[in-house]
């Protein structure tokens, strides 16, 4: 019969033939490691979306709509490349949304930051 090893520090197994790890902090180290990589990426890109919803709901306050110069948006930190969704107006305008958040390029400089109705 052939000896089966724990995944994760290749010790010898004993017990129930099904098993993979001589314990739980050799099966919640394997998960961890397994998880990692791809909970990071999640991780940062939550950590963006985040900061980008903080931003706008800050900058807009109790207001529905404000104008607002985009250095104002780029010194805050936001960043324009991490977005939840786009919608497109009657007049084929682009709003991206941050969760609720959102914000319409008027020109090169200026903003228009929306709230929308949830």
């Amino acid at each position: 019969m052939e000896q089966r090893l724990c995944l994760t520090c290749g010790a010898p197994l004993k017990g129930r033939s099904d098993k993979r790890y001589c314990d739980d902090a050799c099966r919640n180290a394997y998960n961890n490691k397994l998880n990692s990589i791809p909970n990071n990426f999640v991780r940062r890109v939550n950590g963006i979306l985040k900061k980008n919803r903080r931003i706008l709901e800050e900058l807009l306050g109790e207001e529905r709509m404000l104008k607002i110069p985009r250095e104002k948006l780029l010194s805050k930190g936001l960043n324009f490349d991490f977005f939840t969704s786009q919608l497109a107006n009657a007049k084929g305008q682009i709003y991206f949304f941050v969760y609720e958040y959102g914000y319409l390029p008027l020109d090169q400089d200026v903003f228009l930051l929306v709230r929308q109705k949830l």
